[in-house]
This record gives structure tokens, C-alpha cells and sequence, in this order.
């Protein structure tokens, strides 16, 4: 039996180019703009696990990068120690309880480094450990949210050049990311000029990431999204995606199925709102719901009531859910833009989550190395690592 003697959780920086938050900030919005010779830095955290006979798991996180998510995966490390990495169910029960008073954006990135920790132990591919029968991942195109001043998306046309752009390069689908002003016209006339210039060849699918104001400002855009005979209709408006009858009543007016529950955690509470009327589809994302071990949860609590799900955002654990998931339609490279890099976490074996790493029929592949398939720059993560660094042991 292994028994975990040593968590290393290391939070670090990078720098990207090309992209600024603005002003947006001061106002209380954080929103990515494409600025030509900018450069922006950002906080990501990266997770080690190891074992007393030698064998070791990693993790660095792609969306989780907040310092309320690091101090709950802190405070989550030190119960691992003493524990048998394979008993990852029993890890998940009791780590779950162990942030019952939180949000639980801590809990997932640990459950990823297990599963990779087994993986790499017995050389085997996350991906074929959930029973993976996909090799690559049909890929939608995620955009940044538009912007005010010049440059990247900043006007309608901007995003429908750019929609015309994703479709020639491959990718299947293309989503919108719109302004945050929830200037509800603007929204609506921004999906209709994006499905007439890539045709009907092409999904669209439209997330305002809740920023229309109210439920009449969503139904306003959500008729676009009928007459634009969209994939999905995702998180409207300033409920936050969280009321379960606000979002039955535009259900109950609106052709296009609503993709809600991205802001809900866990496999007990997305179950709850489902079974309630509040979506069409299920939003999940192991950094978000628990791991690997709590999508897994929600992905067949879905397929069992007959219902799609969505994986939220993009890295290898996304790709190995989705590679054993049958309910879904496509991997999400979020976000991108013209000129605008997705941030992602330093990879030194050749992964890839920007748009040059989809391939010819547009599609990402699914990892196949041992566990999540992938190999970090280490020494990048450690030459940039922030004071809150820790490392806990038995």
C-alpha cells in the first residue's frame, strides 16, 4: 500500500502578451482587452503529490487561480498525508465535508493530482482509467469578452470577422463572450451578425456570462439566439445563473436549450437544480466541481435523467473526462481571441490549448502518456513561485 507523505503546493506567476485588464479593474470587472505590447501577469498554483515508495502526482491549475481557491487547497493539503492515493473515493467524501462551509474551488485540483498520481504509478492514461474510448475532441472556439477600446473583439464586426476566422481554421463551434455593459440590443445584434457570417454550417452557441441586468434583458437576447438557432444559451443574466425559477420561466419561452449550472458545485446540487427545471444542459469543470472523481459524479447523474452536459473551459484532466463521456458535444478552448493568448500554465512535452494546437478535421487529441499525459516546466514554476508556497509532510 502507498501512503501519501508529502503535498508541495506551489502558487506562481507568468506574463502574457498583448493583453491588459485596462481600466476595468477599479470599476470592479475584470476584463481581459487585447493591447499591443502589453504584457499581463497572472496567478496560477501547481500541486505535487508523493508517496513513501517514490511514485509522484502533478497538477497545475488552468481557471482556479484565485487566492480564496489557494487557501482552501491549502487547508485541504495537509489531509491527504497518511492517505492511500488510490482510495480516491474516500479522499473525495472527506475532503468534501472538510470544505462543506466553502465554496469548494480548493477541493478539485487535489483529486486531479491524484488521479495522476495512479496513472503515472501503473502507466496508464487517466483517460483510459475512466474508460475513454475518444483519441481526439471535437473544439469550439471560446472568445474573450468584447471590449471598448480598439483592438481585438471590439465591435460586432470584429467578432463575426473572427467567427469566419475560427471556422476556416476547423474549429466546430463558436461561442460569445459578449460586452460587459449588458447592453441587451448590442447582444442580441452581435449573435445574429456572427451566425450570418459563418452560416449554418458552423454551431453558435452565446454565454453573456451573466452580465445581461435582468430576466427581461435575457429573454430579449435569448429570442436571438432561437432565430440564430443556437446550440446553447448560457448563463444570461445577474442571478448569477443561480435561480432555479428564473431560469424555468425562460425555459418555458425560448427554443434554445440553456447551458446553467457552471456557478453550482457539486453533483448534489446541479442534480437539484436539474431535476427542478432550471437547465437543458449541465455545466461542469474538475477544477471547479470536486476533481475528476466529483465530474465523473455529475457527468452520469446527467446521462441517467437523459441529459446532455457541457465540461467547462480547457487542460488534460477536461480532455480525459470528456474522452469517457458520451452526453456532450464539444471541448471548450476558452478564451481566445485575434492576437489574444489563452492563459495556461507552462507545459514543456508539446500540450497545447491554443488554437494552434488544433489539428486538421478540428479537433484537440486526448493525452495518452501516463496519467493526465502531460509534463510541466518545473523549473519555471519554482523560479516563479509566490511566498504562499508550501509543502506539508508526514
Amino acid at each position: 500500500m502507498s501512503t501519501i507523505n508529502e503535498v508541495e503546493v506551489i502558487p506562481f506567476t507568468f506574463t502574457v502578451r498583448d493583453l491588459d485588464l485596462g481600466g476595468h479593474r477599479a470599476m470592479g470587472v475584470s476584463n481581459l482587452r487585447y493591447h499591443k505590447g502589453a504584457s499581463l501577469t497572472v496567478m496560477r498554483y501547481a500541486i505535487r503529490v508523493a508517496t513513501d515508495d517514490g511514485h509522484e502526482g502533478f497538477y497545475a491549475t488552468h481557471w482556479v487561480g484565485t487566492e480564496a481557491a489557494l487557501g482552501q487547497t491549502l487547508m485541504l493539503a495537509p489531509h491527504l498525508l497518511g492517505r492511500d492515493p488510490e482510495h480516491r473515493e474516500s479522499i473525495y467524501d472527506d475532503l468534501k465535508r472538510e470544505v462543506r462551509a466553502y465554496d469548494g474551488m480548493g477541493h478539485g485540483p487535489l483529486d486531479i493530482a491524484l488521479w495522476d498520481l495512479v496513472g503515472r504509478k501503473y502507466g496508464m492514461s487517466v483517460a483510459t482509467m475512466l474508460g475513454g474510448y475518444r483519441t481526439s475532441l471535437p473544439t469550439y472556439a471560446s472568445t474573450h469578452h468584447g471590449q471598448e477600446t480598439p483592438g481585438g473583439l471590439d465591435s460586432i464586426e470584429a467578432f463575426a470577422d473572427y467567427a469566419v476566422a475560427c471556422k476556416e481554421q476547423g474549429f466546430g463551434g463558436f461561442k460569445i463572450h459578449g460586452w460587459h455593459d449588458g447592453d441587451k440590443r448590442r447582444e442580441a445584434a452581435v449573435v445574429l451578425a456572427v451566425r450570418e457570417a459563418v452560416g449554418e454550417s458552423m454551431e453558435v452557441m452565446v454565454d453573456p456570462g451573466c452580465e445581461l441586468r435582468t430576466w427581461a434583458d435575457a429573454l430579449y437576447v435569448g429570442r436571438a439566439c432561437d432565430e440564430a438557432e443556437c446550440l446553447w444559451y448560457e448563463d444570461p443574466y445577474r442571478d448569477s445563473s443561480v435561480s432555479v425559477h428564473g431560469q424555468l420561466m425562460l425555459r418555458e419561452k425560448l427554443k434554445t436549450p440553456l447551458l446553467v449550472s457552471e456557478h453550482i458545485r457539486g453533483p448534489e446540487q446541479k442534480a437539484a437544480f436539474a431535476l427542478a427545471g432550471g437547465c437543458d444542459m449541465i455545466h461542469t469543470d474538475p477544477e471547479y466541481d470536486g476533481g475528476i472523481t466529483g465530474l465523473m459524479k455529475i457527468a452520469h447523474m446527467a446521462e441517467s435523467i437523459g441529459m446532455d452536459i457541457q465540461v467547462h473551459a480547457c487542460g488534460p484532466a477536461h480532455r480525459a473526462c470528456i474522452a469517457a463521456v458520451r452526453n456532450t458535444h464539444f471541448y471548450e478552448l476558452a478564451l481566445i481571441g485575434p492576437g489574444m493568448a489563452n492563459l495556461v500554465p507552462p507545459y514543456t512535452c508539446g500540450y497545447s490549448d491554443q488554437p494552434e494546437g488544433l489539428d486538421a478535421d478540428g479537433r484537440m487529441p486526448v493525452p495518452t502518456g501516463p496519467g493526465l499525459g502531460v509534463s510541466y516546466d518545473w523549473d519555471y514554476i519554482r523560479a516563479n513561485a509566490t511566498s504562499a508556497a508550501r509543502t506539508f509532510r508526514l
